[in-house]
């Protein structure tokens, strides 16, 4: 009885949304539907029955999979038309949410109603969540009344609001004693293919120069900003700024976007100039700087200052073969100690466990 669900095109679909969420909060870009939805996610979300969440998650798969599924009928038993609720939670949707971390329920939701209830009004006569009931009915009723290409853009806006949650919860992040320079060069590589804005590499940086100082006893002070924030204002000649005795050491831009000639001269007027910075260093973690980049560079070289173009890992790894062991520890303690502040994402913390897993398995 009831409709079959593919359980293996249930986990793509979310990882492929989540995906694409996880990216959208980065950008503070919420998905379309959650201006017409984004109140009632927020009091399921603020609901102290987290299986609420977990309904609303695989109601909305059934919906996106199979338009023909009531998905108020939870129960396999309860007609052609209904889906396995619990199988679906226990299969995909529960175990997805506690590999990405996301507060969850520890068991199958289902546990939460009595057998064979339908997710209906009198229902709620028998839940103590009274509020986060309703709010779960009016998404429900929101996502059985739209055309179902529609419904992955609900199932994002949920998932938006599942990311949000987690970014205030606490992860606990992985540690790792000792690396080869072998799995270092993949634990960069992993790192930097994570969206992040543009703080994952600035992360990466920042624990190498720190490590360089903390490894050699240098002079230096390593401040550094968050990744769009505006350099005048703050004063500062790039994303990182070493200092030693009050002066600039080097200066040094961290970027995803492409470097062309255009960014060059803007960067030697707004920056370089200003501060008089006679060093300054752009690490790149995609595209190469074009030849008219390096070629308004080297005009700027004869007037007495240096603009260099480095990757952003050559120039890691470079440093971390070059520190030794014991350097090599401070820079992941370094890494880690950033990784663990309040202002880096979860999505960053999350990632960093699943790839300190990988490396270990």
């Amino acid at each position: 009885m009831g409709r079959q669900i593919n359980y293996e095109k249930a986990r793509d679909i979310l990882e492929e949304l989540f995906g694409k969420m996880e990216v959208a909060y980065v950008n503070k870009s919420p998905p379309t539907a959650w201006g017409e939805i984004g109140v009632t996610i927020e009091e399921i979300i603020s609901s102290k029955t987290q299986a609420y969440r977990e309904v609303l998650i695989g109601c909305a798969i059934a919906r996106i999979l199979d338009p023909l599924i009531d998905i108020r009928k939870i129960y396999v038993n309860q007609g052609k038309d209904a889906f396995n609720g619990r199988t679906l939670d226990e299969k995909v949707v529960n175990p997805f949410l506690h590999e990405h971390e996301v507060p969850c329920s520890k068991g199958p939701y289902l546990s939460v109603f009595r057998r064979n209830v339908s997710l209906h009004r009198d229902t709620g006569k028998g839940v103590r969540d009274k509020t986060g009931y309703t709010a779960m009915l009016a998404f429900i009723t929101i996502l059985e009344n739209t055309h179902q290409s529609s419904a992955n853009d609900l199932l994002s806006s949920l998932l938006y609001g599942l990311i949000e949650l987690r970014d205030t919860s606490t992860i606990t992040l992985s540690r790792i004693q000792r690396l080869s320079m072998e799995q270092y060069g993949a634990l960069i590589d992993s790192m930097l293919t994570t969206p992040s804005g543009g703080l994952i590499p600035v992360l990466l940086a920042v624990s190498a120069f720190s490590a360089v100082r903390d490894t050699y006893l240098l002079p230096w002070d390593i401040r550094w900003q968050g990744i769009n924030v505006a350099d005048s204002p703050s004063g500062a000649g790039g994303d990182i700024t070493i200092n030693r005795e009050g002066k600039i050491v080097i200066s040094v831009e961290v970027t995803e976007r492409a470097i062309d000639k255009a960014r060059v001269i803007s960067t030697f007027n707004t920056k370089i100039s200003p501060h008089g910075i006679d060093d300054y260093l752009f690490f790149f973690s995609a595209t190469e700087p074009t030849d008219e980049a390096r070629s308004a560079a080297r005009a700027y070289f004869a007037q007495g200052h240096e603009i260099n173009f480095l990757p952003v890992k050559d120039w890691i790894i470079t440093v971390l073969t070059s520190l030794g062991t014991q350097g090599r520890t401070i820079f992941t303690s370094n890494l880690l100690s950033l990784l663990e502040s309040k202002d880096t994402p979860a999505a960053i913390k999350v990632a960093w466990n699943d790839y300190v897993r990988k490396l270990v398995s």
